[in-house]
């Protein structure tokens, strides 16, 4: 009797494992072997959710830290 994994989508979300392996790839920096693994047993919906929650909270701490900046210089040179 052979077990076939369960497909993609069904596969139980490691938010850990994923939010690890979601952050390498901001940075560029993943091993051919542990992007394979990755794709073996990680949740592709859940990778996309964490990019995009990644992403966002990027972008919106970057505005936060042009905000304080600017708001901190204008008092003048």
């Amino acid at each position: 009797m052979s077990t076939n994994p369960p497909p993609a989508h069904r596969r139980p979300v490691a938010w850990g494992a994923t939010v690890k392996a979601v952050l390498w790839s901001f940075l560029g920096l993943r091993r051919r072997r542990d992007f394979e693994q990755d794709v073996q047993r990680l949740n592709p919906i859940a990778v996309m959710a964490t990019g995009v929650v990644l992403a966002l909270l990027f972008v919106v701490g970057l505005m936060l830290i042009v905000h304080w900046v600017v708001a901190s210089s204008a008092g003048g040179f």
